[in-house]
């Protein structure tokens, strides 16, 4: 029986060209002008013979940079951490970066956990979209002095770079919709708040926005991802309330969305005649729900893309003060909330 194949080393290659190691380190360091034509196709005939590739970790070290960023992501089943991943990988690919993705499944200690894990791995920054660190977290990010970018979620006493929606600018344009839109009862629906500030930060400019239209009825609720029960409770009674009123609701996230317009077919209502419904981030089936559900689209490639550009800024050096990097959201009209 054939024994494990043993990875090819430097000294392989150097062997197999008939040349030194330090030949074939120039040859990999891009050197190539400092070798003959012949040493030059001796080396890569010998990498391409023996199938060699160099450990990136090693060489990285060796030259005190491993070109790592580590991506500590609440909830990789999200579709608004897929799109911004999306951006987070083309900015380090543009940028010879490479991102070590962490998924802590919305799991504290998960966090605390990948953040020892990144170190260990000597990553040269961290990107975070946090849970909601602990003080313990908070010491350890403190203690890392490791460059680090906040998205969409800040980490409450940590100054630190956050990069995200305007969510008092894109809140106040979905409620003031609802209203152009002869809304009179506007339900707000959010995860529990806990301490997640865009949570907070969508419900109080939803309060706020309303608080200028006094004859519109303004109410909110905290809904657990999964709880149909309480959903479905939450959704009958609103509409039982305001019956006969024209009524919308607004779901704080696309995951949330996705349960809302569940719960709606189960109670035997129709978004667009029964009840309005908008959500926040653009969801791919969206358009194709009936007669479509209008939603807050986050421009979250870019929200990703620029994460990581700053905190290549930080590993680069810069110490400008820290900075809060607000985007836009864009209103996608449907039926769901259409006259």
């Amino acid at each position: 029986m054939k024994g494990k194949a043993t990875r090819a080393t430097i000294s392989d290659v150097a062997r197999t060209a008939k040349t030194g190691k330090t030949s074939v380190s120039r040859y990999l360091n891009g050197e190539q002008h400092l070798l003959s034509d012949d040493l030059r196709a001796r080396i890569a005939h010998a990498i391409a013979e023996l199938n060699y590739y160099p450990s990136q970790m090693a060489r990285g070290l060796k030259r005190g940079r491993t070109r790592l960023i580590g991506l500590i992501i609440a909830d990789i089943t999200n579709p608004y951490s897929v799109h911004v991943l999306s951006g987070i990988e083309a900015a380090c690919r543009e940028q010879g970066f490479t991102p070590l993705v962490c998924n802590t499944n919305n799991e504290v200690d998960r966090e605390l956990h990948y953040l020892d894990l990144l170190r260990s791995y000597q990553v040269e920054g961290i990107v975070v979209n946090a849970v909601g660190m602990r003080e313990d977290g908070l010491n350890r990010l403190q203690q890392s002095a490791l460059p680090m970018v906040l998205i969409d979620r800040k980490i409450p006493d940590f100054a630190c770079d956050v990069v995200g929606l305007d969510n008092m600018q894109a809140t106040a344009c979905v409620a003031e919709h609802l209203i152009e839109q002869g809304f009179e009862a506007i339900l707000f629906l959010s995860e529990p708040l806990g301490t997640v500030n865009t949570r907070r930060e969508r419900l109080y400019a939803f309060h706020d926005t309303l608080a200028r239209h006094p004859g519109i009825i303004a109410e909110n609720g905290e809904i657990p991802l999964h709880n149909n029960e309480l959903l479905d409770t939450t959704l009958r009674d609103f509409h039982t309330r305001q019956r006969g009123m024209r009524k919308a609701v607004i779901s704080a996230n696309g995951a949330l969305t996705l349960q809302v317009a569940r719960s709606l077919r189960r109670l035997g209502l129709n978004w667009g005649s029964d009840i309005g419904l908008l959500g926040f981030d653009e969801l791919e089936w969206a358009e194709l729900a009936g007669v479509g559900i209008s939603t807050l689209k986050q421009p979250t490639r870019e929200i990703g893309h620029a994460a990581v550009s700053q905190v290549i800024r930080r590993i680069e050096g810069s110490d400008e003060p820290v900075c809060e990097l607000k985007f836009s959201g864009e209103l996608i009209v449907r039926g769901s909330t259409a006259h």
